[in-house]
């Protein structure tokens, strides 16, 4: 157990314990994403987290904010219904590689389909920490779980390349080991108009022995200042590659229209759906009466 000191106020009591272990890649997400908070200046009273359950499924639950905590799996129902019910609102769905595209991952396609516009942030440490270590559906062949004694026999999902294929409008990779590079992308994330994916590489110190902090530095590379994320065919063809995977964002498409939109909430203003009720405003009027 690792107490969190405050920093600043996205930061809970610095008596708070995190129930994570020690060099846990959570860690640097954490401490990452309460500063590009900060640095983007959104409102902490309108700012929303959403998560499944596993290790990274408690991430909001070590912020200062509103939160969400679904079912395992069902992480991006609710933050599409509640990004719709009050647009004014910053959604950000926060799990894990399990959570998201296992138990989650039917959710996933249709919620890329629908774009909403909403940030998702993928801990993705290619096993199931919560439950004791068993393969996910990111784990590399061959490794050896409890459950997989012999070894991972089946290809790893590719989540980027899946999310280009289903034209994600904001497709990008980063790392816990890298946190500067990581704000970055986190940042142009949740400015991004839509269905925004951000997988980040973070190591889990205790179930997984192969994908460490110095396999992911081996195996990754920063794409280049010159790559051009809106050629789709490209993206493809970055997001196939395996030996060493690019780290930034692989694909953007600023044409696509969002969930939002597509329903009319945005029809009239940015009036929170509960509040154009009629019901409503009868109980706005009886408490302007009371004050």
């Amino acid at each position: 157990m690792t107490a969190l000191h405050a920093t600043n106020h996205f930061d809970l009591p610095h008596e708070t314990d995190i129930a994570w272990c020690p060099g846990c890649g959570n860690f640097p997400i954490l401490h990452t994403i309460k500063k590009t908070l900060v640095a983007l200046n959104v409102d902490q009273q309108k700012t929303v987290f959403v998560s499944g359950i596993g290790q990274a499924g408690k991430f909001p639950q070590y912020l200062k904010c509103h939160y969400f905590n679904g079912l395992h799996g069902r992480a991006l129902p609710p933050a599409i219904g509640i990004k719709a019910s009050n647009p004014e609102l910053t959604v950000i769905v926060e799990s894990g590689d399990g959570d998201v595209y296992g138990e989650g991952g039917n959710h996933f396609i249709h919620a890329i389909r629908a774009n909403p516009d909403i940030t998702v942030i993928v801990h993705d440490n290619m096993i199931y920490g919560l439950t004791k270590g068993q393969a996910s559906p990111t784990s590399e062949v061959g490794l050896k779980t409890p459950l997989q004694p012999d070894g991972v026999f089946v290809d790893p999902l590719n989540p980027i390349a899946l999310a280009i294929a289903l034209d994600a409008p904001f497709v990008a990779r980063a790392s816990a080991a890298n946190p500067d590079h990581l704000k970055k992308i986190v940042m142009q994330a949740v400015q991004h108009k839509g269905f925004s994916l951000v997988d980040v590489f973070q190591p889990c110190v205790v179930f997984n022995k192969v994908n460490t902090y110095e396999w992911f530095k081996n195996h990754t590379y920063m794409l280049e200042e010159t790559y051009d994320p809106t050629d789709r065919v490209s993206a493809f063809a970055k997001a196939l590659e395996s030996d060493r995977m690019p780290l930034g964002v692989i694909y953007r498409n600023d044409r696509r229209v969002t969930f939002e939109e597509e329903i009319g909430v945005y029809a009239h203003d940015r009036t929170p759906l509960w509040r154009r009720d009629a019901a409503w405003e009868k109980v706005e009027a009886i408490i302007r009466a009371k004050q």
